[in-house]
């Protein structure tokens, strides 16, 4: 089952990349008590999302903690020293990386994907979700291909 507006996120072992290396969270702590916007890629360092998808919310970090986001957060498929170094080539101090090595997250979310016929395993789709107080508030989930629905931009107009 697919995660839809209303429901708790799922509480799940996430891990953050820090400049202290990194630091595992659980989700019901990590989205306790503030509004956070989500966005997940496919993969760090493929085309779209390093392309667009990343720099997106890094150009709008502003514009989203002025309608009243408290924190940017990224996660994929992908552990936190590689999330940590795409973060430090493309990304921004305020964008939080957090890690789902497993798919534990995506899969939980039911926002799993077959990556396979890529070489890439199992990964989460491309999405985008705002959430308050652990509650989600929306929900955006591309579709295979696209590049639309879970931008920074699309999410402003959300908001």
């Amino acid at each position: 089952m697919t995660i839809s507006v209303g429901d708790s996120i799922p509480d799940v072992k996430l891990v953050k990349a820090t400049n202290e290396g990194p630091q595992q969270t659980q989700a019901s702590e990590y989205f306790a008590g503030k509004k956070i916007a989500l966005f997940s890629v496919p993969g760090a360092f493929t085309p779209t999302c390093s392309a667009k998808h990343l720099p997106g919310f890094v150009e709008k970090a502003d514009e989203l903690k002025a309608k009243g986001v408290d924190e940017i957060a990224c996660t994929a498929v992908n552990d936190a020293f590689v999330l940590g170094a795409w973060n430090q080539s493309g990304g921004s101090d305020a964008i939080t990386m957090l890690a789902d090595g497993n798919g534990d997250f995506a899969k939980a979310l039911g926002l799993e994907m077959d990556a396979s016929g890529f070489g890439m395993g199992t990964r989460g789709q491309r999405f985008s979700l705002v959430i308050n107080d652990g509650k989600v508030e929306h929900v955006n989930v591309e579709e295979p291909g696209d590049f639309n629905v879970s931008s920074a931009e699309h999410m402003l107009g959300q908001l």
